[in-house]
Parts: structure tokens; sequence; C-alpha cells
């Protein structure tokens, strides 16, 4: 019977074994673009420390607000005095000769002492503008993770549109390798017939090796791509993530032209608000070397026992302790420093001064920010435009070479050089399709869209 259950229990591990083993070892994701933008603002990596940023400023204000609230401390304290310190005192005390002296030890060997000490700061001017500090570094904090989940949103929207373009180039690259491989495998018939010449094969073999090559390196650039969305979104490269946005509605929903007429309000703008906070450091940094020559004015009261013996009897019940306690203030008054805090509030003042500078230039900057990326987004929209006309005549004249080239009226270097047209304007309305999403996603970056939308 126990052999029996030994038996079984070995068998029922094996099946669990071998079921971990089938276990995919990666997760599967599937996604539309504003699925990945909710997802990757939640998991990405740098969404997640700009959010401990955020963490780390709470306590550093609450480190800097502590600093004026009550301070208490407790000291324990144990001497044994080993060789006690010898003390010669005149003889004539004890009786002795004039001119001789007694040695005496004062004291006894062991001593213990407990203290404890509140300290309070009553006022302090540099404190005063810590706590301002402290609010100003908060909102600096908040702000920065605002502009990297605005930073992540773009960053995801740029990866997923590489994503559906490289996946669609590749099919595009498929079909192009199929119909050149027809082509090829007939003229290299007809060839083997005495019908067509040797260079029109060569010609055709030519173009489907580079559109070959090129295909490879499409699969292998999609694949990249897939990995770089993994890593923007905050998962595993290798994980099996699924689009499921095509990328022509992608085109068709970001060529919403309303964004151009959307208002330029310059205070929503993140960067302006960091710029902003920047130049009220400096203003801080003014105020807190005049706050140095305030008076700081503290306060202190501590509460102690000791005791005091020969042998170390400080935990009997019998022992006697002997109680002290002190209240004191202090009042530290700057009066002259040779000039010190003038010169450092002098060259405080200048970088205030040189931050507001800074701050009108950063203004300008971020206005020829926005008028770059609205010109760059409306130019995309204008080149997709282009390019589809081009790819509309790119595909009547290739067939009509087609057509020519079968009835004998065009050569294969005139059907490979307008089969290359082709290929060259498949491409360029797939990149001019990236840049449209990408160039929105910029100006929404500017015009500071919510991270939700």
């Amino acid at each position: 019977m126990r052999n029996n259950l030994w038996l079984f229990c070995l068998s029922w591990l094996c099946v669990i074994s071998l079921q971990a083993q089938q276990t995919p070892t990666s997760s599967s994701y599937s996604f539309t673009l504003d699925e990945a933008i909710e997802f990757a603002l939640e998991n990405s990596y740098q969404s997640i420390n700009a959010r401990r940023d955020v963490a780390k400023a709470l306590k550093r204000k609450w480190e800097t607000t502590a600093d004026g609230l009550p301070q208490i401390s407790g000291l324990i304290d144990y001497q044994n005095q080993l060789k006690q310190p010898v003390t010669p005192l005149p003889g004539e005390i004890v009786g002795g000769e004039p001119g001789t002296f007694v040695p005496v030890v004062f004291g006894v060997k062991q001593q213990v002492s407990a203290t404890a000490t509140l300290n309070q700061l009553i006022f302090d001017g540099s404190y005063l503008v810590g706590l301002e500090a402290a609010k100003s570094f908060l909102q600096f904090n908040n702000d920065s993770e605002e502009k990297t989940l605005l930073e992540v949103r773009k960053g995801v929207i740029n990866a997923y549109g590489s994503v559906l373009v490289a996946q669609e180039s590749v099919k595009i690259l498929e079909n192009n390798v199929a119909a050149l491989e027809k082509n090829y495998n007939e003229t290299k018939t007809i060839f083997e017939n005495g019908l067509a010449e040797e260079e029109d094969v060569e010609q055709l073999q030519i173009t489907l090796l580079q559109i070959q090559n090129q295909l490879s390196n499409a699969k292998r650039l999609e694949k990249i791509a897939l990995q770089m969305f993994n890593l923007a979104l905050g998962v595993d490269v290798d994980a099996n993530t699924t689009l499921t946005d095509d990328l022509d509605s992608l085109t068709m929903k970001n060529m919403d032209q309303s964004i151009a007429t959307t208002p330029f309000i310059m205070e929503n703008n993140v960067d302006y608000r960091l710029a902003y906070l920047l130049t009220e450091q400096r203003r801080l940094e003014l105020k807190l070397e005049k706050s140095r020559a305030l008076p700081r004015l503290s306060a202190f009261i501590n509460y102690g026992t000791s005791a005091f013996d020969d042998d170390f009897v400080f935990l009997d019940s019998g022992t006697p302790w002997f109680q002290s306690s002190i209240l004191g203030a202090s009042l530290n008054i700057p009066i002259f420093s040779s000039l010190k805090r003038s010169a450092r509030s002098q060259q405080a003042k200048i970088a205030f001064e040189q931050s507001n500078t800074e701050f009108i230039q950063a203004q300008q900057q971020i206005q020829l920010q926005y008028n770059s990326s609205l010109s760059d987004y409306k130019l995309s929209i204008e080149n997709y435009e282009t390019s589809k006309k081009n790819l509309s005549l790119a595909e009547r004249i290739e067939k009509k070479n087609q057509i020519k080239y079968s009835e004998g009226l065009a050569t294969s270097f005139d059907l490979r050089q307008a089969q290359l047209q082709l290929y060259s304007s498949q491409q360029e309305v797939l990149q001019t399709m990236l840049d449209i999403i990408n160039k929105k996603a910029e100006l929404e970056t500017i015009l500071n869209t919510p991270k939700n939308k």
C-alpha cells in the first residue's frame, strides 16, 4: 500500500512538471493605440520612475517641514573609571607637615546617566524659505512627471506607427516579390523558347534579387520595431504583442486638421512651467541669502537622571538616582560678516536676473517649436496627398510598361525602371503615413494633450 502511494505521488509530480514546461514563459498582449498608451502610462519604465521621483519629493518636503517641529533625543551614558585620577592636597589638611601633599581620589568609580532633550526651533528665516523651496521642488517633480508621461505617450505613438509601417512594408514587398517571380519565370520560359533576349531575364533577375533582399531586411526591421514597441510599453522585448489598429485608419484619424486651429496657450506647455519653476528656484535662493541676516531663535528643555557607585549596582532597586532638568533658549544674531553675506546676496541676485532672461528665451523657443511643429504637421499631410497621387501615377506607368513589354514595345530596362519607381512610391506613401502620425503626436505634446486622450 505504501509503495502504491509513493508511485501515485511520483506520477502526479511528473504530470505537474510536464504541464509547467508546456506553459508559455512570455506573456501575450493585444493593443489598440489608445490601450497601448494607457498601458504604457502605468507600466513603462519612465512612468514608474517618474512616480518614484514624486514620492521622493513628498518625503523631501516632509524632511524640510520636520526641521521646524519638536526634535526629541535621548542619551544614556555609562562610565567606569578603571584608574581614577588622583589629586594631591596640602598635608596640613590632615595634620601633616607643611610642604607635604596627600593623594586624594574624588568621586566614585562608576556612574550612569540618562537624559532626554527636546529642541524646538522658534524662528529661522532660512527655514521659512526652505518650506517654500520644498513646495516648489514638489511642483517641479509633478510637472516633470507630466512631461515624462507626455513623452511616453509620444514614444508609444511613434513605436506603434513604426510597427504598422514595418508590417505593411513586408506585405507590399511580399506582393512585389510574387509579381516579380511570376514575370521572371514567364520571361525565362520565353527566353528558353528563343523568343526573348537573355538581357531581359537578367534585368528581371536583378530587380528580383534586390526586392528579395529588401523583403528580408523588412522582416528583420519588423521584429526590431516590435521589440522597441514592447520596450516603450515596459514589457519584455520578446513578448508576443499584437497591434489591432490598422495603418490606414490610424492615418485618417490623425489627419484631423482641427488641431491646427487649436489656440496655443503658452502657460499649458509643460516646458514653460518647468522653466518658470527654475526661475522661482533662483528667486528663493536670493530670498534665502537675504534671510541669513535675520536672527535665529531656538529653545530646549531636558530631563535627566544619574546614579553613582564604586560597584555596578545600577540595576538594583535600592540604588539612589538623582534627577536634573534644564530649560534654555538660544538667540543667534548675525552682526557683521565683512560683507560676506552681501556678496552672496549679490551673486544670488545676478543668478535670478539671469534666470529671468533665460525664461524669456525659453518662451521664445517654445513658441518657435510650436510654429515649426505645426508647419511640419501640415507638410506631412501635403506630402501624403502628393505621395498618393504619385503612387497612382507610378502604378499606371508600371502597368503600361508591363503591357508594352509583353507586346515587345518596351525593353526590360524600361520595365525595370517603372517597377523601381513603383516600389519607391509605395515606400514613400508608408513613410508619409508614419510622418502624419508622428508629427501630430509631436504637436499634441507641445499643446500638452491630456495623458488619457
